[in-house]
C-alpha cells in the first residue's frame, strides 16, 4: 500500500494528464455510450438509476438518462453536500429545471423528492480494467458507494480516459463496469 502523500501526488499527476486527454473529446459521444450500455449492460427492470448532469468536457450522458426514463426507470441526480459527506440524491425527470449546486454542478431543487439509487452512473477522470477510477479528488462517490453497499456502480467516460493502472487507496470504491463510446468494459468479480 502506498503512503498517503505518495498516493496523493500520483493521483494529482494522473488527474492533470486525464484532464488534458479528456479536453480533446467530443461530449456528443454520449449517444454512442448510451447505445452500448442499453444493449450490453442495462440496469435491471425497476432499478432507481442515479446519473449526473455533465459539466464542461465530461461525456454527455443526458441521452442515456432520457432513454432510461423512457424505459420506466426512476432517475435520481446527486445533490452535493458539505465536503466529507456522501452524496444524496433527488428525483429528476426530463424537462425539469435544475438548480445551481456547488463547484459548478446542476442538481434538483429541494422540492424534488429524495431517492436512494440501486444503480449508479459514476463520472470519472481515468479508469483501468480492474474497475478502479480516478475521480476529482473530493471522495464524494467513494463515500457514497460505501454507504450503498448493495448498489451497482458503472463508470461512464470516453474510451481515451482508460489508463493501464489507476493509483488506488484503501477508500477507493471499485466499479462493476465502465461504459464508453467504444463499448462496455466489465470489471472483475463486481461485474454487472
Amino acid at each position: 500500500m502506498l503512503c498517503p502523500d505518495l498516493l496523493a501526488g500520483l493521483k494529482a499527476e494522473a488527474r492533470k494528464a486525464a484532464l488534458a486527454r479528456r479536453a480533446a473529446c467530443d461530449p456528443t459521444l454520449g449517444a454512442a455510450l448510451a447505445a452500448h450500455l442499453l444493449r450490453d449492460a442495462p440496469p435491471p427492470p425497476g432499478a432507481i438509476v442515479a446519473g449526473f448532469w455533465p459539466m464542461g468536457a465530461e461525456i454527455d450522458i443526458r441521452p442515456l438518462l432520457h432513454a432510461l426514463h423512457e424505459k420506466g426507470h426512476r432517475i435520481a441526480l446527486p445533490v452535493t453536500p458539505r465536503r466529507g459527506n456522501p452524496l444524496h440524491f433527488r428525483a429528476w425527470q426530463p424537462g425539469e429545471a435544475l438548480a445551481r449546486g456547488p463547484m459548478g454542478t446542476s442538481q434538483p431543487g429541494p422540492e424534488a423528492p429524495p431517492l436512494t439509487p440501486d444503480w449508479l452512473l459514476v463520472p470519472l477522470l481515468a479508469f483501468d480494467r480492474a474497475g478502479h477510477r480516478l475521480g476529482y479528488g473530493g471522495g464524494y462517490y467513494d463515500r457514497t458507494l460505501a454507504a450503498l453497499p448493495g448498489a451497482t456502480a458503472v463508470g461512464v467516460a470516453y474510451a481515451c480516459q482508460e489508463v493501464d493502472e489507476v493509483p488506488v487507496g484503501v477508500d477507493d470504491a471499485p466499479l462493476a463496469a465502465i461504459a464508453t463510446e467504444g463499448g462496455v468494459i466489465f470489471c472483475g468479480a463486481r461485474a454487472v
